[in-house]
């Protein structure tokens, strides 16, 4: 313990337990924005953590360009509507990954929890159609190899006749 550790410590909120309290003229003030005791001055004062990036407020001027209604129920079973715009559409495993309103935030949500699955499907860019743009990791991975060694087998030339200008 040092001399002025009684000036520096940090207290933990009655409330909460939240580390970072600060008791100035009686008053409890609490850095969780969930707490009774919250301080919006204490808040924008903490300092810029990771966790603290969360509460950051986000900008509300997104607007779609072309607009798609997604219903969607959580874990929680809580019905929410999203509107995404249909160009930052995308599928990502088992997830849509999408742009929405009002702040732009990408969000990725479940297919099994979406509601209006079908619409959302067909909103979705069809990557079928689209050629090929070039091969898979593992055949890059021996043409690469090929060509850095200067060599050559047959699995690198049925790739090289597949894809003759990579």
């Amino acid at each position: 313990m040092g001399l002025f550790d009684f000036l520096f410590a940090r207290s933990k909120c009655p409330q909460c337990g939240t580390a970072g309290v600060r008791k100035s003229q009686g008053q409890t003030g609490c850095p969780n924005p969930s707490c009774s005791l919250f301080d919006v001055n204490l808040r924008a004062s903490h300092g810029r953590s990771r966790a603290g990036a969360r509460f950051t407020p986000r900008r509300g001027d997104f607007s779609p360009q072309s607009p798609v209604a997604i219903r969607y129920r959580n874990f929680r079973g809580e019905e929410k509507a999203f509107t995404a715009d249909k160009d930052t559409l995308r599928r990502k495993r088992n997830h849509i990954v999408a742009c929405v309103a009002p702040t732009g935030e990408s969000i990725s949500l479940s297919r099994e929890r979406i509601q209006n699955l079908e619409e959302v499907e067909q909103a979705l860019p069809d990557i079928s159609e689209s050629p090929a743009s070039g091969p898979t990791a593992r055949e890059r991975q021996v043409l690469g190899y090929h060509k850095k060694h200067k060599s050559t087998s047959p699995l690198y030339e049925k790739i090289r006749a597949k894809y003759p200008d990579w």
